[in-house]
């Protein structure tokens, strides 16, 4: 479907010279002199590289349909992690390269959104935040009181996060899947 560039939004995504791109940001200028532009950052959805460029107003872009479809994350076989449609029972399976960074936080029963364009797999959609059991962490220095004092715990995925010294093994977390940071007890 063919849309005005005024018309975009952050997080839409594009087809443009026969790829596919998420809009990370976009900025309307309009300069003293000349004509109008648009200035957009965008994230390639097959490599992950992003890009800025600028582009006229006048320019027709096709708008891209991205299913999302709910999965949970059944377990790892070899190279590839399985996911189950919720609804279908349909399984399919996604290799640790189109996933990247994000198997530090896939763990077994983890609700997920796997993401297509026409059958084609792009990636996954993690939830904001997620629970995990701290396995392995040093117990915490007495005396030890400066502020904000960190101390670095593996989560059941194999993860290892900076948390407060109070953290425990076996006490539940919660982590940002953005930034894979510590955010709070469970």
């Amino acid at each position: 479907m063919n849309i005005n560039i005024n018309d975009i939004k952050n997080g839409m995504t594009i087809i443009l010279d026969n790829n596919l791109y998420q809009i990370v940001e976009f900025q309307h200028v309009k300069p003293g002199k000349g004509s109008a532009f648009v200035r957009m950052k965008l994230k390639n959805l097959r490599t992950g590289s992003i890009t800025e460029d600028t582009y006229n107003t006048n320019i027709k872009i096709t708008k891209a349909h991205v299913d999302r479809v709910p999965m949970q994350f059944l377990y790892a076989a070899g190279e590839n992690y399985v996911f189950m449609n919720n609804e279908t029972y349909e399984q399919i399976e996604i290799s640790t390269k189109t996933l990247g960074d994000q198997v530090k936080f896939i763990k077994e029963g983890l609700e997920i959104t796997v993401e297509y364009y026409e059958g084609e797999i792009l990636g996954i959609s993690l939830p904001e935040k997620v629970e995990y059991e701290v396995i392995e962490t040093e117990p915490a220095v007495k005396g030890n009181t400066t502020n904000n004092a960190q101390k670095d715990a593996k989560i059941e995925t194999g993860y290892i996060v900076k948390v407060p010294l109070f953290i425990t093994e076996g006490e539940r977390i919660i982590i940002s899947t953005k930034d894979g940071k510590y955010s709070s007890r469970a």
